[in-house]
């Protein structure tokens, strides 16, 4: 095993999830993807689910790196210091200062709703009384919601956890940290993972984008097999088959693998495990990894 990939589905009632880059005549827009339909599909960008998972980081106490703003045309950088700090080992960085790089172990799809989903133009109309006390008419504006399943994959390079750095003198894949420093770094992530809930919008639209289903295996190659094998059949639930097919058609390559759910949430079948058995079996794969 090389690496572990889990591909999952959240399950959003009601919420605003990741704000488009501008508003539109008082209107606050959502990501949406267009399909070759006309349909619209809501996304959580790849960068709002990292910054989240940084976040959630953060919260539980685990070392994360100074951001220093940007000078010219150099952006804003973190410390570059993956030795020190969970986020500059996971996530990478670039210094364009230092001229020193890392590129991320921990790779993120975008959270995509899926096609059973789409976008249906409703809106929540809200006014903002701030600067009535003055005269000043409120200002009434709009916000785009959304409800649905969304679908997310991560993929984890287990063996680049912990070495491997690219810095003036080049590149050198010694490791910097010892394994019980590197299980301890991916098993926070996975409870970061695990717990996964993103900042944006959150006062108006409390929103629970953590995985409610995950289909999730250890892998001989860096391959997010079940990327776009996760959909829903004709009754609505979770297509269990479907996903063994694809866990058969890519048997040579997989150490094992785990299908689970939230059974409150999602319908599935009596093969899933429930989600705590299997994270607990993901966090498994992890220690035997790293032992």
């Amino acid at each position: 095993m090389n690496s572990i990939t889990i591909t999952y589905l959240s399950k959003v009632s009601f919420a605003s999830l990741n704000g488009a880059d501008k508003d539109v005549d008082n209107i606050n827009p959502i990501k949406k993807i267009t399909l070759d339909n006309g349909q619209e599909l809501p996304y959580v960008s790849s960068q709002a689910l990292r910054r989240a998972l940084r976040d959630r980081l953060e919260e539980m106490g685990k070392p994360i790196s100074n951001v220093t703003p940007g000078e010219g045309k150099n952006p804003p950088a973190t410390e570059g210091d993956p030795a020190k700090y969970y986020d500059d080992d996971l996530f990478g960085y670039m210094n364009a200062g230092a001229r020193s790089q890392r590129t991320s172990p921990v790779r993120v799809e975008s959270l995509l709703a899926l096609p059973t989903s789409v976008y249906k133009g409703d809106l929540d109309y809200a006014t903002n009384f701030m600067g009535t006390n003055k005269g000043g008419e409120p200002n009434i504006y709009e916000t785009e919601v959304h409800s649905g399943l969304y679908r997310g994959t991560i993929l984890i390079e287990l063996d680049r956890v912990g070495k491997g750095l690219t810095t003036k003198a080049g590149y050198d894949e010694s490791d910097y940290i010892e394994n019980k420093e590197k299980k301890e770094r991916v098993l926070a992530f996975l409870d970061a993972f695990r717990s996964l809930w993103s900042s944006g919008r959150q006062s108006r639209f409390l929103a629970d984008i953590s995985p409610k289903f995950i289909a999730a295996a250890g892998m001989t190659v860096k391959n997010p097999v079940f990327l776009e094998a996760v959909n829903l059949d004709s009754q609505g639930a979770v297509d269990v088959k479907g996903l063994q097919t694809v866990a058969a058609d890519y048997d040579k390559f997989m150490v094992d693998h785990v299908f689970a759910s939230q059974q409150a949430t999602l319908s599935t079948n009596d093969t899933v495990e429930s989600l705590k058995v299997g994270f607990e079996k993901v966090e498994a794969w992890i220690k035997e990894y790293y032992k």
